[in-house]
């Protein structure tokens, strides 16, 4: 049974989905507004025909946003508060748990993920819309509680198995010198973007506790998601527990925002009902019911030897598998014992070719496990549909399965053209139509390639980007520090997650490369040299509350972790690495050019905006909204609705004590 496992799945979608739309909510102004980094006026000019924008260029609710009177700024802050109301509401009550709600919240982030740019083209919030569109499928069509039989479950656990498989090939396959040394973490640790104070005790760790954790990524990774379609429930759960361990180890040593809480959520379809009982406040009973292979086993054989046998059966080819996994591992990675030190060694004992050659023979046989056990669940549906005792209720069910039939096997078809991207020239044995319905709905962002942390990035120390601001060339120079990212060496580092400052994060990625390469932060840049407030509210001090300096200047340097033996209070050691933005001021021929080169001159936007009720409460709960950060604010949100939530699960259940007398 799979309704209470569907019923979680929603309810957490929800919550995700609401840390997403706050986390946005809280940075619109300095990253969309008309004075901010982006501003989305820009890339969403007045439309004479919203509709016929929204079906022939990008599907997003703000080319409606004139009509009711609110320019594309006040469109994104309505759009995410209205996507907060949705995903609360969703989170709480079970009438309003329907297709149509969480096609509205699918819907909502959409419309801001099109005109979000640099600051919203991350994987997560790509996997998040994936996510959100699953949701659909998987929640009842009018409220209420989901079906035991939910196809959208299985669409759930594909997408887990494409994300995790993808993440570890495309270690190996980017042929990174620190993946296939196994030192990867070795870098990790000090150069992600946001790392939390535990970071810093990882990252002196000892040496072959880390190049362990390589190892149990890639078996993470690559070997265990083909347990999420094996037919023994024990192994399932065996992969549900690693890769929960594996997602909490990460949110306890980097700010990963929401995705790794995501991912929990993800991981949820390898579970089922009886797994997930306690969280279940209802008093009715749970049907048993036994698996197919135990039931055939009965059918051939009877009660008595069929469930012996299927019980003996399980555990032998559950300690197998793990026994092979385990064999393979030591083989594969050369993990052996130094009695002398005391410590363990490891090393990748087969060559890239080998690994390539393996990746060819392994990826149809992906395919091929994802149709069968497609397949089986299909078949199950029409077992389900066939067992409905009223004409009516077949009918029902039968109209049902039909149609979710039909989106899973469209999902499925075109989830593998992005999936294929591993192997391209299996990418080209495709269908040519299932590279057409990949082509028509790549707009809506149904279906996505993943990969993360292809390339390990600070060998030889963090780069960062230090901003500082002076009103003399020559001397006087004060540093900007951010909200969150290392800058402060003594400042410890930050648990913002699953907040996401995504200015702080893209200055990460700013020092990888060049301001050419980055022009929002060129403009951003201008914004400080003229004071704006809305981008200051996303930095941490303003060295020049008074006045704006006359020149902003960038210089990259190296971060280092302290080690235990340095002592004192700092975090960070930095070392100066390079001019990255030579000394600017605001009226800088140059700046002006390259602004006006990438559209981020003229801030002139007609106003769309009209005075009412509407506009006025944006504003003033935008002005209120400055008192309290974001992190705090989610807090106490979640706070809140753990509260309510109790409240009418505790008044629920008296008013069946009634009930009952």
């Amino acid at each position: 049974m799979e309704s209470l496992v569907a019923t979680v799945f929603l309810r957490c979608t929800s919550a995700i989905f609401l840390i997403a739309f706050l986390s946005v909510y809280w940075q619109v102004p300095g990253l969309y507004g008309r004075n901010g980094v982006l501003p989305v006026h820009g890339v969403l000019p007045l439309a004479d025909k919203p509709l016929e924008k929204f079906l022939s260029e990008s599907p997003t609710l703000l080319w409606f946003m004139p009509s009711i009177g609110l320019d594309p700024e006040h469109g994104v802050e309505l759009l995410s508060l209205l996507g907060v109301l949705v995903s609360a509401l969703t989170l709480l009550s079970e009438r309003i748990r329907s297709q149509f709600s969480y096609f509205i919240i699918w819907l909502l982030y959409l419309s801001i993920y099109q005109v979000g740019q640099t600051f919203l083209w991350f994987q997560w919030d790509i996997l998040l819309l994936e996510t959100g569109f699953l949701a659909i499928i998987v929640a009842p069509m009018m409220g209420g509680k989901p079906s035991n039989y939910n196809i959208g479950l299985w669409l759930v656990k594909w997408l887990l198995f494409r994300l995790m498989f993808a993440s570890g090939v495309v270690k190996l396959t980017s042929h990174c010198p620190t993946w296939w040394g196994l030192t990867a973490l070795d870098y990790h640790f000090e150069s992600q973007c946001i790392p939390t104070p535990l970071a810093w005790y990882f990252h002196h760790s000892p040496e072959w506790f880390r190049r362990l954790s390589v190892v149990a990524t890639y078996i993470i990774e690559i070997a265990v998601p083909f347990f999420f379609f094996a037919p023994v429930r024990s192994l399932r759960l065996l992969a549900f527990w690693l890769q929960i361990i594996f997602q909490v180890s990460i949110i306890f040593t980097g700010n990963y925002n929401f995705f790794n809480l995501l991912t929990c959520v993800l991981c949820l379809p390898l579970l089922d009902d009886k797994a997930l009982s306690w969280f279940s406040n209802s008093t009715r009973k749970q049907c048993p019911t036994t698996p197919q292979a135990q039931d055939i086993l009965i059918f051939l054989l009877g009660t008595r030897v069929g469930t012996f046998l299927y019980k003996v059966c399980k555990r032998v080819l559950f300690f197998a598998v793990c026994i092979v996994v385990l064999y393979w591992t030591v083989i594969y990675f050369n993990i052996r014992f130094n009695t002398r030190a005391a410590f363990v060694e490891t090393n990748v004992a087969f060559s890239k070719s080998e690994f390539s050659s393996a990746l060819q023979y392994f990826m149809p046989l992906t395919i091929w496990m994802a149709v069968v056990s497609l397949g089986f669940k299909l078949l199950d549906g029409l077992v389900h549909c066939a067992r409905q005792r009223s004409v009516l209720s077949f009918i029902s069910t039968a109209f049902s399965y039909i149609v979710l039939s039909s989106a899973a096997v469209y999902m499925f078809a075109i989830s593998l053209v992005p999936h294929t991207a591993l192997d391209h020239r299996l990418q080209g044995r495709l269908w040519p139509v299932v590279h057409q319905w990949h082509q028509q709905s790549s707009s809506y962002h149904l279906t996505s390639s993943y990969g993360l942390f292809r390339r390990m990035t600070g060998v030889g120390g963090r780069p960062e980007v230090v901003l500082e601001g002076s009103n003399d060339r020559s001397s006087g120079w004060k540093e900007y520090h951010f909200l969150y990212k290392p800058g402060n060496l003594s400042a410890r580092p930050p648990i913002v997650a699953p907040h996401q400052p995504r200015l702080d994060w893209q200055m990460w990625f700013a020092a990888l490369g060049s301001y050419q390469q980055n022009p929002w932060l060129i403009s951003m840049v201008d914004r400080l040299l003229v004071g704006e407030p809305t981008v200051l509210d996303l930095i941490e001090s303003n060295p020049f509350s008074n006045k704006p300096p006359k020149f902003i200047r960038g210089k990259l340097y190296n971060y280092y972790y302290t080690t235990p033996k340095d002592g004192g209070q700092a975090w960070w050691r930095r070392e100066e690495v390079s001019e990255y933005l030579p000394p600017v001021t605001k009226d800088e021929k140059t700046v002006k050019a390259f602004l006006s080169h990438h559209n981020l001159l003229d801030r002139n936007y007609p106003h769309q905006s009209q005075d009412g009720y509407l506009l006025d409460a944006l504003r003033l709960l935008r002005e209120y909204s400055r008192q309290f950060s974001a992190p705090a604010v989610i807090a106490m949100l979640f706070t809140a609705l753990a509260v309510l939530n109790a409240s009418f699960t505790y008044i629920a259940g008296m008013a069946n004590d009634k009930n009952c007398h």
